[in-house]
């Protein structure tokens, strides 16, 4: 199946919006908000603070489109500012590992297009436009997936393993199943179009 990524923005928040809608809000209405410094608002508005922050450029995703041009996923990142909300924070705090430049922080796949490489695309999206952007330290806490039960819904940060494909490293264990992994992703010129073509299987 061809994937195309496209960053979000102005020109793609209508089809981001329309999967959102179309999975209820996302998490009963998160609209991807959780981990901006906006995370404790509730209700409607956070629809709202999200689209004003994708056209004031406050916030970065790969978004996944289908060959029929339809929204299927996305993988979120930005600098720590932006996405300030960590995972296992308290942990995290006791031993912080240098700044990043950046932060990949959620996942997010149409339920009826899950286990086609969505996720996995993102990602490769997500580096491709931090590349383009300039590079940098790149961080995200993940989860372990290998010899226990885990159910999809909890692993919106992503997988350890996915991660791993790709070249991140495990830092230190910050629960149960959970790790910081890192890497440093070169810098390199911006693509012609802004669209970004993979194959998946």
């Amino acid at each position: 199946m061809a994937h195309t990524v496209r960053p979000l923005g102005t020109s793609t928040w209508a089809a981001f919006a329309e999967l959102v809608e179309r999975n209820n809000g996302v998490f009963g209405g998160c609209w991807c908000l959780g981990f901006h410094p906006e995370r404790g608002q509730r209700g409607p508005v956070r629809r709202t603070l999200k689209e004003d922050r994708v056209r004031t450029g406050g916030a970065h995703a790969a978004l996944v489109f289908d060959e029929d041009g339809v929204a299927q996923g996305w993988c979120q990142y930005g600098d720590p500012g932006e996405l300030p909300g960590i995972k296992h924070r308290r942990a995290y705090d006791k031993d912080a590992p240098p700044r990043p430049d950046w932060r990949i922080t959620c996942f997010f796949v149409d339920k009826k297009h899950r286990g086609r490489g969505v996720a996995r695309t993102a990602l490769a999206g997500a580096l491709g436009l931090i590349a383009e952007a300039g590079g940098g330290l790149v961080e995200a806490v993940s989860e372990v997936t290998a010899g226990r039960d885990a159910p999809g819904r909890f692993l919106f940060t992503g997988t350890v393993e996915l991660f791993e494909e790709f070249g991140f490293a495990r830092g230190r264990q910050l629960g149960t199943h959970a790790w910081i992994v890192s890497r440093v992703v070169g810098p390199r010129p911006p693509e012609d179009g802004g669209e970004h073509g993979f194959e998946q299987a």
